[in-house]
């Protein structure tokens, strides 16, 4: 088993710092809500269908991600409080190439 750090900063500035594992098949989403860092029914809302937008985040480091597909780009085009380095977390999967990702949850519309 292959854990990785992320840093997520909740929605009230408070920045964690949590293990994630890499063999689970996992996506950034579904580590916010393990962890409980946004209250429940706040993030996710779709379950990780690129359909909601409740998971965005914003990038704050030069960690290396997976492009954007179409139904991400799709969905932040429709999504409030979006900026250049805003990813939807459902879409970034863990894996050990994204090891000390640093992101803040953006706010709930």
């Amino acid at each position: 088993m292959s854990d990785i750090v992320l840093h997520i900063t909740d929605r009230d500035g408070v920045t964690h710092t949590v293990d994630a594992p890499t063999d689970m098949g996992l996506n950034l989403m579904e580590v916010v809500r393990m962890y409980e860092l946004a209250p429940e029914g706040t993030i996710g809302v779709c379950g990780g269908m690129a359909m909601c937008a409740s998971c965005q985040c914003y990038v704050l480091n030069e960690v290396e991600l997976p492009e954007k597909g179409d139904d991400e780009e799709a969905m932040l085009s429709e999504a409030f409080n979006v900026k250049p380095n805003s990813r939807l977390g459902c879409q970034v999967q863990i894996t050990e190439s994204i090891d000390g990702l640093a992101v803040e949850l953006a706010p709930e519309y």
